[in-house]
Formats: C-alpha cells, sequence, structure tokens
C-alpha cells in the first residue's frame, strides 16, 4: 500500500528509447531478429495508463485516508478480509463468482459487462468428478 493522498494517477515512465537497439542507436537484428514495425507505431497513450492504474489509485488513497483517521489496524484488517475472501475455494464445476470481495472493494453497487456475461463459458463442461480431479491432480 502506498501511502500518498493522490487522486489521479500517476504518468508512467517515459520509454524513448527501444530495447532493441545497439550503442549507435540501430535495430540489433542479429540480437533481437527482424524489426517490426508495429511495435515501433503502437502509442501509449497517458490517459490509457491512467485508466488502467485508476482502480489501484483509489483504493491506495481510501486505505491512506483510513490509516490517517482511524491508525493502522483498520486499512490492515480491510487488507486481510480482502485476502482471505479472494482465496475461497469453489467447486470447479459451477460458475465461479466472489460476491464477497465485491463487497469489500465497493463494487456491488455497480453494473459491468462481465456481471452480465460471466456465466458464457467458451470450454464445454464436464461432470464435477472430473473437474475435482483435474483440480486436485487425481
Amino acid at each position: 500500500m502506498e501511502s500518498s493522498l493522490r487522486i489521479v494517477p500517476a504518468q508512467g515512465p517515459k520509454t524513448t528509447k527501444s530495447e532493441t537497439t545497439n550503442s549507435l542507436g540501430l535495430h540489433d537484428t542479429l540480437q533481437y531478429g527482424p524489426r517490426s514495425m508495429v511495435n515501433e507505431f503502437k502509442s501509449h497513450s497517458a490517459i490509457k495508463d491512467r485508466l488502467e492504474n485508476w482502480e489501484e489509485t483509489r483504493d491506495n488513497t481510501k486505505l491512506t485516508l483510513m490509516r490517517n483517521l482511524y491508525g493502522v489496524s483498520l486499512p490492515l484488517q480491510i487488507m486481510m478480509e480482502r485476502k482471505i475472501v479472494a482465496k475461497s475455494a469453489h467447486m470447479p464445476a459451477l460458475p465461479q463468482s466472489n460476491i464477497h470481495l465485491d463487497i469489500l472493494m465497493g463494487r456491488d453497487e455497480s453494473l459491468e459487462v462481465s456481471d452480465v456475461f460471466g456465466g458464457v463459458e467458451s470450454k464445454p463442461s464436464m461432470d464435477i468428478h472430473g473437474e475435482m480431479e483435474m483440480k486436485l491432480r487425481m
């Protein structure tokens, strides 16, 4: 847990030099293979990086505020509860939903695409005994 009161996620590190260049600034084909234009022209926008880290930054801010107001024990208790709930055992053949973790994270009142279409599975479901054997490596 980072102890900062940052509301907006920090910008990611700027990389200007490619990792496949040699000391002269040219692509090293012998070491890294042929040059790929797709990787060179992929642009990472700052807003995309910030949106990817938005939930983590918001959660760290909440935990830091709780630590400042109530002491160290409350954020530790919340983090411990999240860790315990995240490790909950599910029956392998049944659809998996972790509503407990959603409640602890404050996501229980939001509706996302994965909430609606989360039960759609691409692989055919085996019987419960086959799934348990696969889980227990028997």
